[in-house]
C-alpha cells in the first residue's frame, strides 16, 4: 500500500518582458503581485503581500514624497487591481517608531497606520505593513508557499535554510505578525549585511531587490530552491510513515451520505455549506500511519490556521453509518474547543465563536470542510491541503512543529481581527442555504434560482436539457460566482436520475434546505383527442415527477430539523384549482401535484419541513413551455392569434390587467423558501394577476 511521496511543485518564472514593457512603476508592482498571487505554488488565496517604495506628488504641498505601496488588508494578490494597495507616506511610517516601546504596543501601532495614509486612500493597511516599511529596500515580497512553510515549520528548518542558501537567507524565530516582528526583522538585517531574504519561522519568507523584476525573479528562485531540496529528501520514501489504509472506491458515495448527516448535527446560529475533496495529497495523509498524530498537532502557518481552526475532526471510517457516533464526535470536538477557549482566553478576549469543526478528515475517504458559505468552505479545504503539504515537507527534514496553542488563540481571537469581523456587513438571508430547483433551465426555474442566489444561497439546477441548463449555470457563475451554482442533467420521470441529482447536491454542497419542484410540460387537447400517451406524459412529469423529487429530497430535508427546518415549494398552476377547457390532462396532473403538496405538509411538519405551493397563470414571457405547441394550442382554444394577441388575451382576462412574469413567480417562491414564511405550510399563493375562478377560499 505504500508508494513514493507526492513531490512539491516547482514554480515557473512567468515574467514576460513584452507584457511588462511600458508599465509605470505602480503597474509593474501590480503585474508582479498578480503573477505571484495567481500561482498556487507561490502563495495561497488572500495570502502574501508585496510592496514598492515609489515617488509620488504630495497633493497638499505639490512636493515629491516617498510613498509605500503595499498590498492592503483583505486583498488577494492574484486578482487585485491598483486600488488593492494601501499607500502611505514612508517618512511618517518610519516616524511611528517614536510611539513604540515594546511588544505590548503592537495593537496600538496598527491603530497609528491610518495617520500615515497618502492621498486619502481608503484601502486599509495590513498588519504586515511594518515588515515592508522598516526594511530599506525598494521592492519587498513576503509569501507563504508550501515548500517554504515546510522549512519554517520544521525542527530541521533552520539547518536546512543554512544548507540550501549558504548564508544568503537568514532565520528569525516565531513572532506573531505586527510591529515588533518588523523591528526585529529590520535589526536582524542590519546586523547581517548581504542577506537576500529571511525565513520567518512559521510564517514564510521575505525577500527584496532594487527592481520589480529582480524581486520577482528572486522570490520564484527561492521557492524553487526549497521545493527541489525537499523533493530530494522525499525521493524514494513514503510520507507520513507509509500507508495503513486503502482508499475506498466509493469515496463520493460515502461523502454524499455523510456530509448531510454531519451538517444536520452541527449546532449554531447559521447553517453550514460543505465542500468535499479526495485529492491525492489528502488521501496520502488520511491513509497514513502518522495521520492521527499529525492531525492532532494542528496547523502551523497563521494563514492556514485562521481558515481551518487549530485542528480537524477525524472520524473512524468503520463507524460512519452510526449517527450516535457522529453526534458524540461532534459534541466532543465542541467541548474540546470550548476547553481550549477557556484555557487561553484573555480578560478582554471576544466571546467564543462557533465551536464546530471546519475540517473533517476520514481515512480512505478524504476531506470535508464546512463553513457558512461555499467559497469559505472550499478555501478552508485548500488551506488544509497546504497544511498537509507543509507537514510532509517538515517531517522529511525533522519534526513538524505546529503553532503554539496560546499563540494560535491570540491570533484567532485577536482584538484587531474581531474588529474587522464586526465591521463586515450582515450576511444575506440565504447564506448557508442550499436549494435544488427542477426545470432550472426554464423561465420560472432560472428566475427562482437567481432570486435565491441573489440573497446568498447555493443552487443546484436540475433540467433534462443538458445544454440549456449548462448555459444557465455558466451565466449564473459569471453573475454570482462559480462556487454557489451547479447543474445536473435530470429528467424528473426517471427515478435514477432524480436520485443522482440529490446525491450530486449533497456531494457538492453538503445537503439540502430548499426544494423548488418546477419541472413541467403543458398540453391542450379536447378529451376526445387526448391520447393515453398524452395523459400519461402529463402525469409522469407533473404528478409523478413532483412525487419523485419530493421523495428523494425528503431524507436530506429531514436532516435540517434541528437547524430550523426546511422548505419545499411546488410550482403549481391556476389550472390546479380552476377547471380549464381542453386541458384535462394538464389540469388534473397539476391538481394531483397540489394535493400531494398538502399531504406532504402534514407529513413534513413533525420534521420541520414546510410545503407550500405557488400557482402561476399565463407566464408567457421567458417561458420555454409557451415557446412550443402549448402557445398554439391555447391560442386555438381561446380563438386568438398565437402571437401578441394571446399575451393581450391573458393580460386582459386577469382582474388586474397585468402580465405575469417569471420574476413574479420567483418572488413568491423565494418568500415561501425563506424564513419570512417560517410559520406557513400547506398554503397556496396565486400569482395570476387575479382570477376569481382560482380563489382558494
Amino acid at each position: 500500500m505504500t508508494g513514493p511521496s507526492i513531490r512539491f511543485a516547482i514554480p515557473r518564472n512567468r515574467w514576460n518582458n513584452a507584457e511588462a514593457s511600458g508599465k509605470s512603476p505602480e503597474e509593474l508592482l501590480l503585474y508582479r503581485s498578480n503573477l505571484l498571487g495567481s500561482d498556487l505554488t507561490v502563495t495561497n488565496f488572500g495570502g502574501g503581500n508585496t510592496s514598492a517604495k515609489l515617488m509620488g506628488t504630495d497633493p497638499l504641498s505639490g512636493e515629491e514624497a516617498m510613498v509605500l505601496w503595499v498590498k492592503g488588508s483583505g486583498g488577494d494578490l492574484g486578482s487585485m487591481a491598483l486600488d488593492g494597495f494601501a499607500t502611505l507616506y514612508q517618512e511618517r511610517l518610519l516616524g511611528l517608531e517614536q510611539h513604540y516601546s515594546g511588544p505590548e504596543d503592537d495593537d496600538k501601532m496598527v491603530g497609528l497606520l491610518p495617520h500615515c495614509t497618502f492621498s486619502l486612500n481608503a484601502r486599509a493597511a495590513s498588519i504586515d505593513t511594518p515588515l515592508h516599511s522598516l526594511l530599506p529596500f525598494a521592492h519587498v515580497d513576503h509569501v507563504h508557499p508550501d515548500a517554504i512553510i515546510a522549512l519554517a515549520a520544521s525542527s530541521g528548518g533552520e539547518a536546512a535554510t543554512k544548507e540550501i542558501w549558504e548564508g544568503r537567507i537568514g532565520w528569525l524565530p516565531w513572532r506573531r505578525p505586527g510591529y515588533t516582528l518588523g523591528v526585529e526583522l529590520r535589526d536582524y538585517v542590519e546586523a547581517n549585511p548581504g542577506l537576500e531574504g529571511v525565513m520567518l519561522a512559521g510564517h514564510g519568507i521575505i525577500c527584496w531587490a532594487d527592481r520589480a523584476k529582480a524581486c520577482y525573479d528572486q522570490t520564484i528562485a527561492f521557492i524553487a530552491d526549497a521545493a527541489e531540496y525537499l523533493n530530494a529528501r522525499l525521493a524514494g520514501k513514503a510520507s507520513f510513515g507509509g500507508a495503513t489504509t486503502t482508499s475506498s472506491r466509493d469515496r463520493s458515495a460515502v461523502a454524499c451520505n455523510l456530509m448531510p448527516r454531519l451538517r444536520g448535527l452541527m449546532t449554531g446560529t447559521r447553517r453550514k455549506v460543505g465542500h468535499f475533496s479526495d485529492d491525492a495529497e489528502t488521501l496520502e495523509f488520511v491513509n497514513s500511519a502518522d495521520f492521527e498524530r499529525l492531525a492532532g498537532l494542528g496547523t502551523s502557518c497563521p494563514d492556514h490556521f485562521l481558515r481551518t481552526k487549530i485542528a480537524p475532526l477525524t472520524l473512524d471510517p468503520a463507524r460512519l453509518e452510526d449517527d450516535a457516533y457522529l453526534g458524540e464526535q461532534l459534541a466532543a470536538y465542541r467541548a474540546h474547543y470550548e476547553a481550549y477557549y477557556r484555557r487561553c482566553k484573555r480578560p478582554d478576549s471576544p466571546a467564543m465563536r462557533d465551536a464546530n469543526p471546519v475540517v473533517v478528515l476520514v481515512p480512505g475517504v478524504g476531506r470535508m470542510t464546512f463553513a457558512s458559505d461555499k467559497t469559505t468552505a472550499r478555501l478552508a479545504g485548500e488551506f488544509y491541503a497546504n497544511a498537509i503539504n507543509v507537514m510532509r515537507g517538515a517531517e522529511a527534514i525533522g519534526d513538524y512543529i505546529a503553532l503554539d496553542e496560546q499563540e494560535a488563540f491570540d491570533i484567532e481571537y485577536w482584538l484587531l481581527e474581531e474588529a474587522k469581523l464586526q465591521r463586515m456587513p450582515a450576511p444575506k438571508p440565504m447564506v448557508g442555504r442550499i436549494a435544488l430547483v427542477t426545470g432550472g433551465a426554464g423561465g420560472i426555474g432560472a428566475a427562482t434560482a437567481a432570486r435565491l442566489l441573489r440573497e446568498g444561497g447555493c443552487v443546484m439546477l436540475a433540467d433534462r436539457d443538458a445544454d440549456a441548463v449548462e448555459d444557465v449555470r455558466v451565466g449564473f457563475a459569471g453573475q454570482f460566482g462559480k462556487d454557489v451554482i451547479r447543474a445536473v442533467t435530470c429528467d424528473v420521470t426517471d427515478e435514477a436520475q432524480v436520485a443522482a441529482a440529490f446525491d450530486a447536491c449533497a456531494l457538492e454542497f453538503g445537503g439540502l434546505d430548499i426544494l423548488v419542484a418546477n419541472a413541467g410540460i403543458a398540453s391542450s387537447a379536447p378529451i376526445e383527442e387526448t391520447t393515453l400517451e398524452l395523459w400519461n406524459r402529463n402525469h409522469d412529469v407533473l404528478s409523478q415527477g413532483y412525487f419523485l423529487t419530493a421523495k428523494h429530497a425528503w431524507p436530506l430535508l429531514k436532516r435540517m430539523k434541528d437547524q430550523g427546518g426546511a422548505s419545499v415549494v411546488f410550482i403549481g398552476s391556476k389550472n390546479a384549482v380552476a377547471a380549464a377547457t381542453n386541458a384535462s390532462a394538464y389540469a388534473s396532473a397539476k391538481a394531483s401535484a397540489n394535493h400531494l403538496a398538502r399531504c406532504l405538509a402534514l407529513e413534513g411538519a413533525p420534521d420541520g419541513i414546510r410545503v407550500n405551493i405557488v400557482n402561476p397563470d399565463a407566464v408567457i414571457k421567458g417561458s420555454r413551455i409557451w415557446d412550443g405547441d402549448w402557445r398554439k394550442e391555447r391560442a386555438a382554444s381561446n380563438s386568438v392569434d398565437p402571437g401578441e394577441e394571446i399575451e393581450e388575451h391573458y393580460r386582459n382576462r386577469s382582474m388586474l390587467k397585468l402580465d405575469v412574469l417569471p420574476d413574479d413567480i420567483a418572488e413568491a417562491a423565494y418568500w415561501l423558501a425563506s424564513d419570512m414564511s417560517a410559520k406557513s405550510t400547506g398554503n397556496m399563493i396565486n400569482v395570476d394577476a387575479g382570477n376569481a375562478q382560482a380563489f382558494t377560499r
